[in-house]
């Protein structure tokens, strides 16, 4: 109930860059590079600080919605 707003990654323009995890504050992204959902956050954790939105070079994440 805490988090308005989470990272979603779109996979057909994600290369796997990492730049995303390496500027993560709560160091809660993982990049798998064999797997088409290459972005794994761990949301128990995901602060939505947007700090992933902001960095990617190449505009792969947007901000959704929270669901409950």
């Amino acid at each position: 109930s805490w988090r308005i707003e989470r990272p979603q990654v779109d996979a057909s323009t994600c290369i796997k860059c990492g730049v995303c995890q390496r500027y993560c504050p709560a160091d809660v992204i993982t990049i798998h590079k064999d797997r088409p959902d290459c972005v794994e956050f761990m949301w128990d954790y995901c602060k939505g600080c947007g700090i992933c939105w902001k960095v990617c070079p190449f505009g792969a994440i947007a901000f959704e919605k929270e669901e409950k």
